[in-house]
């Protein structure tokens, strides 16, 4: 069935855990009959949705039935971004993302059905969670630790740089914050991943190997994940934007790539 465009709306939920109101910009396809296979995806930084192009590239999509039925729910970041992103439970060296347990504990139990009440046909489809730079880490502990909702994690120049000790204080790589999730986890959860980074992310280089640390960070995370058994291309997609630069204006090329990866109509991938 070929889609029309996307119905656009943003909303707000009112949220207990968080103590302040959430505004969501919503995406669902037009002329849903209602017994399609619908598929879910959350987005963190939100209030870059116009940024991102996102509704003319759904439409773009649907247009040429390259996407699945989907339904993108795009949550804004409310001031208090720094600490509601990051690693639940394992803040970083300065204290932020003290509020990360609480902001997965929105997800789950307020976000989540809300979403079933708004959207009124259950998504039975794939769910994904994506995010980009702290958005991006935080997408990926959201559904790392929870994959019994979610089945795909995309993160757009990921801050996998996010580190239990300051560079000053005798860090290693161990004191990664994301690396470390994964390597301590006892669990391999059933997920599939599409990790980006581009060339131009950043100038920094810690361990001076003539690769700035987004790569490096990045392709380590790759290295965790292959550890606890995942495979490559099977489980996991790489992709390094040649030129690409730590902003919106990056991330907004690429995400049709990551939407047609996750959602794609098979015969249609790009």
């Amino acid at each position: 069935m070929l889609l029309s465009k996307v119905f656009h709306s943003q909303n707000s939920i009112p949220s207990d855990i968080l103590k302040r109101e959430v505004t969501l910009e919503i995406f669902i396809p037009r002329n849903l009959l209602g017994n399609e296979t619908l598929n879910l995806l959350i987005l963190n930084d939100g209030q870059d949705a116009q940024a991102f192009g996102l509704e003319e590239t759904l439409n773009e999509l649907y247009e040429k039935n390259r996407l699945e039925p989907l339904v993108v729910v795009a949550i804004h970041a409310g001031d208090n971004r720094i600490q509601e992103y990051g690693i639940a439970g394992l803040p970083d060296f300065l204290g932020r993302g003290l509020s990360a347990k609480l902001y997965n504990g929105f997800v789950l139990t307020e976000l989540l059905p809300y979403i079933e009440r708004q959207v009124k046909i259950p998504v039975k489809g794939k769910k994904a969670f994506a995010g980009c730079s702290l958005g991006g880490i935080s997408a990926f502990d959201i559904a790392w630790n929870n994959a019994f909702q979610f089945d795909l994690i995309g993160v757009f120049s990921g801050a996998f740089w996010w580190r239990g000790k300051d560079l000053k204080e005798g860090y290693t790589d161990d004191d990664r914050l994301v690396h470390k999730m994964i390597r301590e986890s006892r669990i391999k959860p059933e997920l599939k991943f599409w990790l980006m980074t581009g060339t131009e992310d950043e100038t920094a280089d810690r361990n001076h190997n003539m690769i700035i640390d987004s790569i490096d960070d990045t392709i380590d995370v790759i290295k965790e994940l292959l550890k606890k058994g995942y495979k490559r291309p099977e489980d996991i997609n790489y992709y390094e934007m040649v030129g690409g630069k730590h902003n919106v204006a990056t991330w907004s090329k690429v995400m049709p790539s990551f939407l047609c990866w996750a959602f794609g109509r098979k015969t249609y991938l790009l």
